[in-house]
């Protein structure tokens, strides 16, 4: 089975689950108001043509269009896209869903490409990159990402604490199934997005000298939702790649 027929079926599977963890959510009225505000900021104004990549079961598109923005969502599976598209029509709001891979996008042209969370699972992220580039020629890049993994040990410390106390809550996976390790092996950032190496990527791929910014109040929305025990743990650090 091809790498991408692999990735697939796995994020088919989880589709089922996937909105269940807290953490691929905004779980709380303020957590939400943090991301809007964050959008707000990040993108150009209302109305834009957004092409939300790895766009899952909808969480940046659904956000982005009742900000009054134009969404494209582009995902490899249709197993989120189904997700997406009856949240949409619940909402009644006109996102557009395509099935395809990261690096094969619409043409656009589009204002603004936003992603949260995806580059770690994609074969090749400056490929990628380069692409939504070509699809947003005069747009601006977005890249909503976090440090985990091992891409900085003591967060990777701070990380396998919070897991564990996780499981002694007896909360719910994050996912239904980890990823096969062959999978793994294929994907260069499987092991954690440190900011260097999303910036190095950015610039190589056309986007012009990038900017970053630490999403501190996502973060803390995110810490209020805490039990006050676990709150001494913190939370994964969130920042914001911006390009364009």
């Amino acid at each position: 089975m091809e790498l991408n027929d692999r990735v697939r079926a796995y994020w088919d599977a989880d589709a089922a689950t996937y909105d269940d963890s807290p953490d691929h959510g905004a779980a709380s009225p303020a957590e939400r108001a943090a991301w809007n505000a964050a959008l707000v900021r990040l993108l150009p104004a209302p109305p834009s043509q957004v092409l939300d990549a790895g766009a899952g079961t909808g969480f940046l598109s659904l956000a982005c269009a009742r900000l009054g923005h134009r969404v494209t969502a582009l995902d490899l599976s249709s197993g989120m896209l189904d997700r997406l598209r009856a949240a949409a029509g619940r909402d009644a709001l006109p996102v557009e869903a395509v099935e395809a891979a990261a690096e094969s996008p619409p043409p656009g042209p589009f204002d603004a490409v936003v992603e949260r969370h995806l580059l770690w699972t994609l074969p090749d992220p400056g490929a990628a990159l380069a692409a939504w580039r070509a699809a947003a020629p005069a747009g601006r890049l977005v890249l909503f990402e976090g440090l985990w993994g091992r891409a900085d040990p003591v967060e990777h410390l701070l990380e396998q604490t919070r897991e564990g106390v996780r499981r002694l809550r007896r909360e719910p996976d994050h996912h239904h199934d980890r990823y096969d390790p062959a999978v793994v092996e294929a994907l260069p950032l499987a092991g954690g997005t440190h900011p260097d190496r999303l910036v190095e990527l950015v610039e190589a791929a056309g986007w012009g000298p990038a900017r970053m910014e630490r999403l501190r109040d996502i973060e803390w929305a995110r810490l209020l939702r805490q039990p006050p025990a676990a709150r001494l743990l913190g939370v994964t650090p969130r920042f914001a790649v911006v390009a364009g």
